[in-house]
């Protein structure tokens, strides 16, 4: 039987976006542009979930071209990878405010490997978007930023979740970080019926730009949450 990690790096490994996109929108696949990325990608997975433990699911909203779309792990950069997991990577050095918040929470609730064990993050999206705003010049992007876009990927999105779930994944409660990527997401649940309550947490980009004073409030609150306390 494989473990949670032989699911997850073979899923990650078998990624591929065949959809249309809006003209002015991007999907990056970090799997393929860069091969260091399922090194340290397969490293972090055996490390933290090499097991057949059920988990928590943590559902972000795509993954960003600096953090996920890097390493190839959610909401980690290459810094917070090397200092909080100890995988060092060599081909890329990024800095991610996401990440930043993502792993002093992960501190605060007892470390990597204690959170991990119980806790899988991933989003509906799980490739990076990006939207071209000028010449040479593109942005991160969300796949609720347009309409259009989110109706094109909206079928490969219900298909990862339910790819993810396949896993080993709780469903009766899910925890969804941002209060617009909630909105969406409970579209998609009303429609597909995947998952029961839905505990909506405020995204950390959210909170590292704008409530960067009451951080600890935040991480206390998720801590709460994601305790069931």
């Amino acid at each position: 039987m494989p473990t949670f990690a032989e699911k997850v790096i073979t899923f990650n490994k078998q990624l591929h976006y065949h959809g249309n996109l809006p003209s002015d929108f991007n999907v990056i696949n970090p799997y393929l542009d860069n091969p260091e990325t399922l090194v340290v990608m397969g490293q972090f997975y055996h490390k933290y979930y090499h097991d057949n433990l059920k988990r928590k699911f943590i559902i972000g909203i795509n993954p960003s071209r600096h953090g996920a779309g890097v390493t190839g792990v959610p909401f980690t950069d290459t810094k917070r990878l090397y200092s909080a997991c100890g995988i060092k990577m060599q081909s890329a050095h990024t800095h991610e405010i996401s990440s930043v918040f993502m792993y002093d929470m992960i501190e605060a609730y007892g470390g990597p490997d204690i959170f991990y064990q119980q806790f899988y993050i991933n989003s509906p999206f799980p490739l990076a978007i990006v939207q071209h705003k000028k010449p040479n010049n593109w942005i991160n992007a969300n796949y609720y930023d347009n309409k259009q876009l989110f109706e094109m990927v909206k079928p490969f999105m219900v298909e990862s979740l339910k790819q993810h779930i396949s896993m080993g994944l709780k469903t009766d409660e899910v925890f969804v970080l941002g209060k617009k990527n909630a909105t969406f997401l409970a579209k998609i649940n009303k429609e597909e019926k995947l998952f029961g309550e839905m505990i909506i947490l405020d995204h950390p980009r959210y909170i590292q730009q704008y409530k960067s004073k009451d951080k600890q409030l935040y991480i206390d609150n998720y801590i709460h949450s994601l305790s069931g306390l």
